[in-house]
This record gives structure tokens, sequence and C-alpha cells, in this order.
């Protein structure tokens, strides 16, 4: 969708953009020429030498997010976007939530360094241009698990899927969904198994849980509709499926809201 007209009509517009501006959603627009910086709430947002932007929304962004910018003449401008509300599927049980036990010393000394490396991957800025790209679906098949689902166990509120889980049937190729460049390539951590994530630029990645096999590696750069890796079942997972996940700096995105309906 494009940007509504600011409320001062007479004003020349300083963006124009379109996608899904709902919670989870996107965003890819274009900067009046001279702008030097923009900002989608606290978050930086990333503009090309020719003015186009990517910018995103958390599952649970506010209703209200305001893009601001600065123009090199050192006028600022903004724009208020309503961010739509999403329908996520909660499900509240009578039962209280399972206490986690205290992880191990010998699982923290394990898990740590894993969530280190992924924190640095998703923090590489490779200058891919995948964002760009209108993405394709990494593989088809049955749908086993949606993007924010959650369950709220006597009002005390679990953690939300963070991804969207493919079930095709192990062994299944799957894809890149856009152009990008291989970030981590892990083979065997503790959760998510063997985990691909690949930058598209911009501050959007992706990622893909519990692989039975990777045909990609570090440092490489993927064509979208490349071979990276087939589903599996490694790390915790309860039987073979993809799990696809976006991120846009510390926004979970839906990757739903980026792809068209399966044939």
């Amino acid at each position: 969708m494009d940007a509504l007209p600011s409320s001062d009509n007479a004003a020349p517009r300083k963006l124009s953009y379109r996608g899904e501006v709902t919670q989870g959603g996107w965003i890819t627009g274009q900067a009046t020429v001279g702008t030097r910086s923009l900002r989608l709430g606290k978050t930086e947002v990333q503009l090309a030498p020719d003015g186009s932007f990517f910018a995103a929304f958390d599952r649970d962004a506010a209703g209200e997010a305001v893009l601001s910018g600065e123009l090199a003449d050192g006028s600022r401008f903004s724009e208020a976007l309503a961010v739509s509300p999403r329908d996520w599927n909660i499900e509240h049980v009578i039962v209280a939530r399972r206490p986690r036990g205290a992880a191990s010393e010998a699982f923290l000394a394990r898990r740590m360094p894993e969530l280190e490396a992924i924190a640095a991957a998703r923090a590489q800025e490779t200058g891919a241009q995948g964002w760009r790209q209108s993405f394709r679906w990494p593989v088809k098949g049955r749908i086993s698990g949606r993007f924010g689902s959650q369950r709220v166990y006597r009002g005390e509120p679990g953690s939300y899927h963070s991804g969207l889980d493919i079930a095709p049937g192990a062994g299944t190729p799957f894809v890149a969904p856009a152009d990008g460049v291989v970030v981590l390539a892990a083979d065997d951590f503790s959760l998510e198994g063997k985990l691909l994530i690949i930058d598209h630029g911009q501050g959007l990645n992706s990622a893909f849980l519990h692989a039975s096999r990777l045909m990609v590696k570090l440092g490489d750069r993927v064509t979208q509709g490349q071979h990276i890796g087939n589903v599996g079942a490694s790390g915790r997972a309860t039987g073979p499926h993809l799990h696809w996940s976006l991120k846009w700096h510390d926004a979970r995105l839906d990757p739903l809201l980026f792809v068209s309906q399966q044939d």
C-alpha cells in the first residue's frame, strides 16, 4: 500500500512506500533526493544510494510507527504510519506453565557461544540486495506451525512461535527465498540443529532450522531459488520440518507476509 498524504497537503512528499503495514509486516520505499538519514521509531533505516529503503514491524509493534528523517540542509521531516493489529492464534489453557529447570552448566557452556554466533551473524552487513525482491517460498508443504501463535497458561504468556514451520517431508530440498549471503552455516547447534542464516541486506535476514543437510557454506553468495539445504529434524524438533524465520534488526517478522499463497 502507498503512504497516506501528509496532513499538510501543500508540502511535498518526502517518502513513498508500499508493503504490509501491520504487525510482523514490512515496507519498501523511496526517500526524497537529499535525504541523509532515516529512522523507523528508534531503529536506523539504511538508505541505498538511490534513496530506496526497507523497514519492518515487530510482531508486537504498537499501533503507530513514525518514519523520521533528515535532509542534507539539516531540515527534518516525519510521517506517522498506522500499524494494523493482527489476530494471533492465542490458545488459553487452564494448566500451569511447566517450570523451566535451571539449565545445566554443561548446556550453558555450549549454548552461550551459539547465541553469540547467531547474534554476530545477524549483525553482519554484506551489501546483499535480496531485500529488493519479491520473496518466494523456500519449500511448499503442509504448514505445521504459524508465526506468532502462543499459549497462555492460567494468564501467564508463553513464548510465541517465532517463525513459519513447513512440513513437506524429510529430505525435501529447500531453496533461498531471495538473494543473499550466508552469514552462518552451523552443523550441530543444540536447539536449531543444522542452521543457516542468510543476509538479504538492509538488516533483513532469514534463518532456516533443523535441516538434514546444508548445501552452502559460510560466505557463499546465493541466488533466489538456489538449493541451499534439505528438510530434516536435527536439533530439538518433534519431526522433520523447515522452520523459516525472518528478522529485521530486532524485529521478528511473519514469513507469510513476504510470499504469495501456495498453489
